[in-house]
């Protein structure tokens, strides 16, 4: 088996909603692929069909060698799933969450319990297994459902946004959960919002938007795509963007970002510190303020601005609530 996973021209349609318009996936055997997107972009209908919890309308899909139509059962042996919300009993331990799933896996009693005390070592709740799972803190219990996925020792593994709603740290956590799991050579489909998660996590990015690819490639060679550096400005007085704006477009190589909300303008630039000068003279000259000013390298953040006019926290907008506006040199 080459492939942990191949996809191909995967259609679903909810209505008049087409949800998935001729995706193609692929995931080799021991690799990570981030399918990365903005809600609405198609990433949980991907992870329903490959895990056979969806019917395509057309295409044909494959995990671990078995067909997701023909042997859905073959398919539910091999893989593992978290979904975005943690699917635990609450009313039972940590330790009886574990045990259930490996007898429902026919595992026996014996190496039910053995594998339960082993994930609990493993996720850092040890201390936590004994207690109802209603007493777990959020991040806690995205460990035990992951913990859970990985009861029967699947080869593939699938993700759907597995940090969603976790703080910093537990986020953090959880990344360093996912890197032990892929070093051990498990094969995962992430899906995600997190650019950071993406970057980190993935060896091969997927980026969707409205049930189309838009973008394939690892993070280096997204940011490629999109190329050169970014000049990012603040201005003191959110009525000054404008006028910035202006000024700044003649030294840019491509669209201006505005986000009125953080009074701040982002535009693709070449000639690194030449350029920074030029604009810092060009903003004084206008007595144009500002309360912050950097040269940096694309992110993928920026792959998305430039792809789809949006960020990819959110499908009209970027996170918290921020308003943004392209304007074309």
């Amino acid at each position: 088996m080459s492939n942990a996973v191949t996809a191909r021209a995967l259609v679903k349609h909810y209505g008049q909603v087409k949800a998935l318009d001729g995706i193609d996936v692929t995931v080799p055997r021991g690799s990570v692929l981030g399918l990365l997107g903005p809600n609405g972009a198609g990433k949980t209908t991907v992870v329903r069909i490959l895990t056979t919890l969806l019917r395509p309308d057309s295409g044909t899909a494959e995990v671990a060698g078995f067909d997701v139509l023909k042997n859905p059962r073959e398919v539910r042996r091999h893989i593992g799933l978290s979904g975005q919300y943690a699917a635990v009993d609450e009313y039972l331990t940590g330790f009886e969450n574990l045990d259930m799933i490996g007898r429902l896996y026919h595992l026996g009693r014996k190496p039910s319990r053995e594998r339960a005390r082993e994930l609990l070592a493993q996720f850092r709740l040890e201390e936590a297994g004994d207690r109802m799972a209603k007493t777990y803190s959020g991040g806690m219990r995205r460990r035990l459902d992951l913990a859970g996925a990985l009861v029967a020792r699947p080869p593939v593994l699938f993700l759907d946004e597995p940090t969603s709603g976790l703080d910093p740290r537990s986020r953090t956590e959880m990344w360093e959960v996912i890197q032990t799991l892929v070093a051990g050579g498990t094969s995962l489909l992430l899906t995600t919002q997190h650019l950071e998660e993406a970057d980190l996590l993935a060896s091969n990015i997927m980026v969707i938007d409205h049930g189309r690819v838009i973008a394939e490639g690892t993070a280096d060679q997204l940011k490629t795509q999109v190329g050169g550096e970014r000049l990012e400005i603040t201005v003191s007085d959110a009525s000054q963007l404008a006028a910035a704006c202006e000024l700044l477009e003649p030294l840019g190589v491509g669209t201006a970002i505005l986000n009125h909300h953080r009074r701040s303008l982002l535009i693709p630039v070449s000639g690194g510190a030449a350029v920074l000068t030029n604009a810092l003279r060009t903003l004084d000259g206008a007595q144009i303020v500002l309360d912050d000013v950097g040269l940096r390298r694309p992110t993928l953040d920026d792959v998305f601005l430039v792809l789809t006019g949006h960020g990819a926290e959110q499908t009209g907008g970027r996170s918290g609530g921020a308003a943004v506006g392209q304007v074309s040199r």
